[in-house]
């Protein structure tokens, strides 16, 4: 009888043991962190490479992709080795830590990296003229400094530590303390992403002010003018030097042709032509009221306008993912540690985890779709390729 038992136990061990594995883990797991490595290693780079990416928003850009690569390189293979364990931690406690520490100093660097480049694009519309946009200056590294300083000062705690509480489990590899955690969640999430959110509500209300000021100048130029030649008409004065006789259109100066058609290029983000197109007879015939040295300085500084506000544009949706992905972590993370009677699935926690790691991977294919210089460089480099 025993030996039948003996059997029967040898029989069911090892299917009990292949049954809590988790092998759509560890498929998704490594895809994951293939997209995550490849995906950031070409926006690294992509700024490395190609001169036009080589402007201050795009340096904090790379910071916030080396810490997804880090985290991809780091966190995620021993996270995804524990998830296709089925949960249960079987390494050392010093790894489990040393897991731990990493983890929350790579999201608390992801996170600060998005607000330092909040910051840094209000500091950029407030002081345009003090902003250096092609160069990092000693404000800007120290944003770039701050940002992975402190996000070592909050997850320092747990390396030194912190985790290890009395009756730990060892199968179990998690933050351990319940304040830490809160405090942690505080610092990592729930303090800078208001900060954020209400930086870049003031960078494009002063964006939206901006346009309507050049707009409305613009507009109050073109009426200043078009009277002056109306009271020239009316008045029988000879016609204005440089005017279209016949039934064309009088043309308005230069320099007015060129702010309209800036503008409509602005308007319809074609900024890729290398001469700015107005109608033949106003150049044959309109007030030449600029000189060339002043024409190309007028290109570059509306060129570098256009960039930026392309970049303006692509940053609401990073962080927009960002908070989509990781708010559901860190409020099912800081419920756990505040409420001991709650029950919340293992499960649940697993898949706000895997949705927070999801946002690593989303970040360069954002920069693809939305920023035109991104685009460029990753079309030239595949076709390269292929």
């Amino acid at each position: 009888m025993s030996d039948n038992l003996t059997d029967f136990s040898n029989c069911t061990l090892p299917a009990a043991a292949a049954a809590r594995y988790n092998f759509p883990a560890l498929v998704f797991g490594v895809l994951l962190i293939v997209t995550i490595t490849g995906g950031n290693v070409l926006v690294c780079l992509s700024v490395y490479l190609e001169k036009a990416l080589k402007t201050t928003t795009n340096y904090f850009i790379v910071s916030l992709a080396f810490a997804d690569l880090l985290l991809a390189v780091l966190v995620l293979p021993l996270f995804v080795y524990a998830e296709f364990q089925g949960g249960v931690w079987s390494l050392n406690m010093l790894v489990c830590d040393g897991l731990m520490t990493m983890d929350v100093m790579l999201c608390t660097a992801s996170i600060f990296n998005l607000c330092a480049i909040s910051v840094d694009r209000f500091i950029a519309v407030s002081i345009p003229l003090n902003y250096n946009r092609k160069h990092v200056d000693h404000r800007q590294l120290i944003l770039l400094s701050a940002t992975w300083m402190l996000a070592l000062g909050v997850a320092s705690p747990v390396i030194f530590g912190i985790n290890n509480v009395p009756n730990r489990d060892p199968s179990e590899c998690k933050l351990e303390d319940n304040n830490y955690v809160v405090y942690s969640s505080v610092c990592s999430f729930f303090i800078p992403c208001p900060i954020m959110v209400l930086l870049y509500f003031g960078v494009f209300r002063r964006l939206q002010r901006w346009e309507e000021a050049r707009k409305a100048k613009l507009r109050s130029s073109i009426e200043a003018c078009r009277k002056l030649q109306h009271a020239a008409v009316a008045t029988a004065l000879p016609p204005l030097a440089g005017t279209i006789s016949g039934p064309l259109p009088m043309p308005l100066p230069r320099i007015i042709e060129r702010d309209l058609a800036q503008s409509r290029l602005d308007d319809t983000d074609d900024y890729m032509q290398q001469e700015i197109p107005y109608p033949r007879q106003y150049r044959e015939n309109s007030v030449p009221t600029l000189t060339f040295s002043q024409q190309q300085q007028r290109k570059k500084t509306a060129k570098i306008n256009s960039r930026e506000r392309k970049a303006m544009r692509v940053l609401p949706v990073v962080v927009g993912c960002f908070l989509f992905c990781w708010t559901p972590f860190f409020v099912v993370h800081t419920t756990r540690a505040m409420c001991l009677n709650c029950d919340i699935p293992p499960g649940l926690m697993s898949t706000v985890t895997w949705l927070g790691y999801v946002n690593s991977a989303l970040n360069p294919v954002i920069y693809t779709i939305f920023n035109t210089e991104f685009k460029k460089f990753f079309k030239k480099w595949f076709s390269s390729c292929c």
